[in-house]
């Protein structure tokens, strides 16, 4: 890997903002031990949560590119490489429902499609599709 190389990652605030949501149905699975409905919901919920805050503890960069192609994050340590020449299309989805809007960056192979949000990336994903084509064509 020579030459520059472009990295995104999830933001530190919402890596914190998980941890202290699983620390809170944690703490809130204990206050119910009597309740044992309330005590599995909590808890369920308290090991989602930090098992979210452990993938971003470990895999914080989801994406990185650079001269050679891409490198996606998988699972909770895992990446894969992805050479330019692999690379189909390279596109932003936008959905409206009711008044939310969802984006994601859709990095299509022909054979896998990766998709990743604006939490994976830290910022909008039209900034970073614009940013990767720049990159990989030079204008």
């Amino acid at each position: 890997m020579s030459g520059p190389i472009l990295r995104w990652r999830v933001r530190r605030e919402l890596l914190i903002v998980k941890v202290v949501a699983a620390l809170a149905f944690a703490v809130l699975a204990v206050l119910n031990l009597d309740d044992p409905r309330g005590t599995i919901l909590a808890g369920a919920a308290a090991l989602v949560a930090a098992t979210l805050a452990l993938r971003d503890l470990l895999a914080p960069v989801r994406l990185s590119a650079d001269g050679e192609g891409l490198i996606v994050a998988r699972g909770f340590s895992g990446a894969q490489r992805v050479p330019w020449s692999a690379v189909e299309r390279i596109r932003v989805d936008t959905r409206t429902r009711f008044t939310s809007r969802t984006e994601l960056l859709e990095i299509d192979t022909g054979e896998e499609i990766f998709l990743l949000s604006r939490f994976d990336l830290g910022i909008p994903c039209r900034e970073v599709a614009d940013e990767l084509r720049v990159f990989r064509t030079g204008f």
